[in-house]
């Protein structure tokens, strides 16, 4: 035991949990491959930030899309995809059709405010091109994908370039920048949700207001950075956007004022709507089949674009 007044000599630490080996891979589905619970970010003082990577059979380096799970940004779970995907799982599929799948857990609301869930999101990417090679996937081919509030910062992960909204979680040096964005039912103008609604802007209990910490009428600059429209710009990716015709929660108007200001900035958006289709898209299984396809079939010619153009560029 040291004496009065002698420091101690500090323990030794081991590397942050992000740095760490990665853990063994695991057989999956269909010849899919898992690598699960997978640290991509350690927060002094905050649990371990992880993904569960789904892999395509066969050899890589395979495209990635990154997940980022729904649930008002308060409640939610890397591991599903919303409650129409019960008996089938999204990332399956996805990883079948030759692109690997990163489902991000991210802080929620009563964890953190924003913009922690984007420098969460921001650094799932970095992690992924630092390690692409041990993982197999190539880190030139990063999309970003997400349902309601994941949807939500997916689209933010795409039009988001201010340096000041980085953040310092996990690995530093590697871009943060997505390659295509697809987005399901995602607040995408976070200052006008009750608005839309036709609710109290004011009400300190609705999910905008807890991810933002007060109302937002009260925080105008802070909702306006936490809103993918204020971000866009015309060298954006292309955007998918998908929404119920029929959406309660989050209005649909949402996504048109979005794909309007991607157009008129001159980016590749595309806007799909189900009728019937509530949130999540409850009331319409059609409407989650034909999503996921349309999901599937838009990473794979985005992505698939993207390696074509390198190829041609080189």
């Amino acid at each position: 035991m040291a004496g009065p007044g002698v420091t101690p000599p500090a323990l030794p630490l081991p590397p942050p949990a992000h740095e760490q080996p990665l853990p063994p891979v695991l057989p999956g589905p269909g010849g899919t491959r898992l690598l699960l619970g997978v640290p991509y970010a350690a927060i002094p003082g905050v649990r371990p930030l992880e993904l569960d990577l789904h892999l395509p059979p066969g050899d890589g380096p395979h495209p990635v899309a990154v997940f980022l799970h729904g649930g008002g940004w308060r409640v939610g779970s890397r591991r599903t995809a919303g409650p129409m995907y019960r008996d089938v799982s999204p990332f399956e599929r996805v990883a079948r059709a030759g692109i690997a799948v990163a489902s991000v857990d991210y802080r929620l609301s009563g964890e953190a405010t924003f913009p922690a869930q984007l420098h969460d999101a921001k650094a799932a990417v970095r992690w992924l091109r630092a390690r692409a090679g041990e993982l197999g996937i190539d880190p030139d081919r990063i999309a970003a994908w997400g349902e309601s509030a994941g949807g939500h910062l997916a689209e933010l992960l795409g039009l988001v370039t201010d340096p000041a909204l980085e953040g310092d979680v996990g690995v530093a040096g590697p871009s943060s920048a997505v390659s295509a964005v697809v987005a399901w039912y995602a607040p995408s103008d976070v200052a006008a949700i009750s608005t839309d609604l036709g609710a109290d802007p004011m009400d300190p209990t609705t999910r905008e207001a807890q991810l933002l910490g007060d109302p937002a009428p009260d925080v105008p600059e802070l909702a306006a950075q936490a809103s993918p429209i204020a971000h866009v710009h015309p060298a954006a990716p292309p955007f998918l956007l998908m929404h119920g015709a029929a959406d309660q929660f989050i209005p649909p108007a949402q996504s048109e004022r979005l794909l309007e200001a991607l157009v008129d900035a001159g980016v590749t958006a595309e806007l799909v709507l189900y009728d019937d289709a509530n949130h999540m898209w409850l009331g319409a299984p059609h409407a989650a089949e034909e999503a996921l396809e349309r999901t599937v079939d838009g990473l794979r010619r985005r992505l698939h674009a993207r390696r074509d153009d390198e190829e041609v560029d080189r």
